[in-house]
């Protein structure tokens, strides 16, 4: 099955000869930024005895991915390619299984680690051992590697632990896949990623602090890129698919939490997509109209407060009148045919 239905289970592996990082780069059809991805982990390499490397590919169609591996890894990169197709959810799932490190970072075959990455995250590892996993904050990036934005939610002014991170996390989506490292310990106590496409990670990163104290970095240490994938993140916004997802992930959630703030934190999440969804349905508007509706119409079902009621309004009001010019525009194309 490519969506599990339950947590993964994760085996646990001799404690001989293992390294301090496992950094796991699971990849689809992405060879466009991989690279890039690579060499920002090659800059911090501190060697073989103590990072494994390895590229897990999702049986990718858009180019030779072993041979870039190759070429830019120069032996150092170790490459896996999946018999067949499995989906993101298994790839993460091989990649934790293959790890071999005390330490697994996944970093998505698009993304980047920023110069002193790893030695910030194993300060906090070493300054807070009782920590299950370990995160910086991060920028988002374009297609070109451009930072477009920095992450503004600063849950510390200096490295330390997160107080109540659990009632922070749950309410919305706080960490990025580059910027976090997580314990091999941690996986195999709790399983792989589960339930959903979109949004795994946020259910994932949520499980963990149900159970574990979070460390954390304020340093812009990681990059997430958000501009690459429209395609296939079309398909999801078209059907709905990601509202379903997030309704869902937002209901296991729940299980996490104490019984007396569950409806809180529940109202407060469902507010946060909503808005989450009428942007999205603002950004569709001018070129998937299907989407745009799918997201307007998601959003007024997981939250009618005051505040997502006014944006979503406003986005049809915006939408009206985006189509009144389409067919004053097709009026005008008409009239001119009919007069030639």
């Amino acid at each position: 099955m490519r969506v599990p239905e339950s947590p993964p289970m994760i085996p646990r592996i001799s404690d001989t000869d293992r390294p301090f990082w496992s950094v796991m780069i699971p990849v689809y059809n992405c060879i466009d930024y991989l690279e890039e991805a690579m060499n920002s982990v090659l800059r911090q390499d501190p060697g073989p005895e103590q990072m494994q490397i390895e590229v897990v590919d999702d049986h990718s169609t858009d180019g030779d991915v072993e041979t870039l591996v190759s070429s830019v890894g120069k032996g150092r990169i170790k490459y896996h390619r999946q018999k067949s197709n499995i989906g993101s959810l298994r790839n993460f799932e091989s990649c934790i299984k293959r790890s071999k490190g005390y330490h697994v970072h996944l970093l998505h075959g698009d993304d980047r680690v920023e110069p002193g990455f790893y030695k910030e995250i194993e300060n906090l590892f070493r300054s807070f051992p009782e920590a299950g996993a370990a995160f910086t904050n991060f920028s988002f990036i374009d297609i070109n590697g451009e930072d477009t934005e920095i992450h503004n939610e600063r849950l510390r002014a200096e490295p330390g632990l997160i107080t109540d991170f659990l009632f922070k996390i749950a309410r919305c989506q706080l960490i990025q896949p580059p910027s976090i490292v997580v314990k091999r310990s941690t996986y195999e106590t709790l399983g792989s990623f589960y339930a959903v496409h979109f949004g795994e990670d946020w259910e994932m990163w949520t499980r963990i602090a149900a159970h574990y104290p979070m460390a954390y970095s304020p340093n812009v240490l990681a990059s997430y890129r958000v501009a690459h994938g429209i395609g296939i993140s079309q398909g999801y916004f078209s059907t709905g698919q990601n509202i379903t997802d997030i309704l869902k992930v937002i209901d296991i959630v729940q299980s996490y939490l104490p019984v007396e703030k569950r409806l809180s934190i529940k109202n407060a999440a469902r507010a946060y997509y909503a808005m989450y969804s009428v942007k999205i349905a603002n950004c569709f508007l001018v070129f998937n109209r299907k989407a745009a509706l799918q997201q307007a119409r998601g959003a007024w079902m997981m939250s009618k407060d005051l505040r997502t009621t006014f944006w979503i309004v406003r986005f049809y009001l915006m939408y009206a009148l985006h189509y009144k010019t389409i067919e004053e525009k097709l009026r005008t194309l008409r009239s001119k045919k009919l007069q030639v």
